[in-house]
């Protein structure tokens, strides 16, 4: 599970306008981390102008999911996230625009034409603190608990196949036992009545 960008823009424009956004790109290269930075800047750019007002959308882009939540106020939340879960992602989006929208009046955006010009330090600890993604959602927490549970259960299930399986040898072994003493038995008995003692 990975956030490589979450960002704030400005989805009213045409192209959609970055107003602040940070990145998580330590997975790649150092050569090719600027080309991935520009792809995610540009993919959560398209994706933010064809999500209207109040909708929420996810989209895969190869191993990349790109979420997006558009407001009313005219702005949308992106993150860009691999093998994370969509509730999660989603609920990342949601606490960041309730605050983006507290801290930043929509009057101080408007105006931007260039990318990055807001100021939103809240962005790095969102993309440090929601790289697990049991920080996001409570849902999700639970849902890693049950499946840590599940585990142990299968695992506690697995071992008690075992021994039956291994007592289910010793049954066998020990039917194998009593009918080779059987067979002593006769032949012993066998053995003894020829030499009758007196």
């Amino acid at each position: 599970m990975k956030v490589y960008y979450i960002g704030v823009l400005d989805n009213t424009k045409q192209p959609a306008l970055q107003l602040c956004a940070e990145w998580e790109l330590s997975d790649f290269s150092r050569f090719t981390r600027n080309e991935y930075g520009n792809f995610m800047t540009m993919i959560s750019k398209t994706v933010a102008e064809r999500t209207r007002p109040g909708q929420r959308q996810s989209v895969e882009e190869q191993d990349y999911v790109v979420h997006c939540y558009a407001r009313s106020e005219g702005v949308a939340g992106v993150i860009i996230t691999k093998d994370y879960p969509h509730l999660a992602a989603h609920s990342v989006l949601s606490k960041l625009m309730d605050q983006f929208l507290a801290e930043k009046p929509q009057a101080s955006f408007q105006g931007k034409t260039k990318d990055n010009e807001v100021s939103f330090p809240p962005l790095k600890e969102y993309i440090t603190k929601y790289q697990d993604s049991n920080e996001a959602s409570s849902i999700a927490k639970i849902q890693q608990e049950l499946d840590d549970t599940k585990i142990i259960l299968h695992k506690a299930i697995d071992s008690v196949l075992q021994r039956g399986e291994k007592l289910d040898d010793l049954v066998a072994k020990s039917s194998d036992l009593s009918a080779q003493s059987k067979a002593f038995y006769k032949t012993a008995k066998k053995q003894n009545s020829c030499c009758i003692v007196m």
